[in-house]
């Protein structure tokens, strides 16, 4: 089932969540003992992210070095047809432009064509480490809205190779990524706007935010993509912090600010169990204020972890 349609059936807000995949060489098991406490709450989907190659150097036999690229994480359609197979839940696989040709796309959304999955998150992705710019595959797709656009060609059945004939439309719905506090490379946050309506001016339907901790900055998105024309839902995302550690690195991953009433109460913790519980309370009055104001799913970030998340949604859901 489609997530707008999820979106469109609700009488209520929804809960749903982002997962990651296991690191290579590692169980599946993990993955599931955490997802498991978390389907009583009834997620109608839940997105599995993808993570492109990274380049590393490898010492060689006869020495020296040879730079390889490796997937740490691999396994993203996998994961896909599992939790869509143990749960009956929804997958919404994340595919991006970096290390993809346009063919290995194509042949990507062929496979989750084929498995069943109806969703699909479109993402440019970030740069390979250690680029400090993003480069694109040769024959690659180099924005998200071009990929928004190879998957909308598909669903008109229109693909890649020119030999195939009378093509099978796909059916995806396509989701993309929404910046409450702008995407990094963007000028200003209007042009940032700017950009997301023309994904969705060209088929995409419904968007999900980078994560924020101050939940005025997602009204005032809302609010801005409203004005500009924008009319798909928009689902919030949150993130409760877990460690000291992460009030400092995420603001530097993912250029978000965290409110001073937020850091005051970190720094203020002795150790980073206190830090998980005012993450909870923190992420309980988000939640509480985003479904007051009629936000049409909760969407948590888990990166890899579920206990403060379940803790949360056990207020809501």
């Amino acid at each position: 089932m489609k997530v707008i349609d999820h979106i469109k059936q609700a009488e209520q807000t929804l809960f749903s969540l982002e997962i990651i995949p296991p690191l290579k060489g590692d169980s599946v098991k993990t993955l599931f003992q955490n997802l498991d406490p978390l389907m009583e709450f009834k997620p109608p989907f839940i997105d599995v992210t993808y993570h492109r190659e990274e380049s590393v150097l490898r010492t060689r036999k006869e020495g020296g070095y040879d730079r390889v690229s490796v997937r740490k994480r691999p396994g993203t359609v996998g994961i896909c047809s599992a939790i869509k197979h143990r749960y009956d839940v929804d997958p919404v696989p994340h595919i991006i432009c970096g290390g993809f040709s346009k063919e290995e796309t194509e042949n990507a959304l062929i496979d989750l064509h084929f498995l069943g999955i109806d969703n699909v998150l479109a993402i440019r992705g970030d740069n390979r480490k250690p680029d400090n710019r993003f480069i694109p595959e040769p024959d690659g797709n180099n924005y998200a809205i071009e990929l928004v656009g190879q998957v909308i060609n598909m669903n008109n059945g229109v693909y890649q190779d020119p030999d195939v004939d009378n093509a099978n439309p796909t059916g995806f719905c396509v989701g993309v990524a929404g910046y409450p506090e702008k995407h990094a490379e963007a000028p200003n946050l209007k042009t940032d706007i700017k950009f997301l309506k023309d994904k969705i001016d060209r088929g995409a339907e419904y968007i999900v935010t980078q994560m924020f901790f101050d939940n005025q900055k997602y009204f005032d998105f809302v609010a801005n993509c409203r004005k500009a024309g924008i009319t798909v839902p928009i689902i919030p995302g949150l993130k409760p912090l877990t460690t000291k550690k992460q009030a400092t690195v995420l603001p530097s991953i993912f250029h978000i600010d965290i409110p001073e009433a937020l850091m005051d109460e970190v720094e203020g913790c002795k150790d980073n169990k206190a830090v998980r519980e005012v993450g909870i309370e923190w992420g309980i009055k988000q939640t509480r204020e985003l479904i007051e104001k009629g936000a049409p799913v909760i969407h948590y970030y888990s990166m890899g972890k579920s206990g403060s998340i379940e803790s949360i949604a056990k207020e809501f859901f």
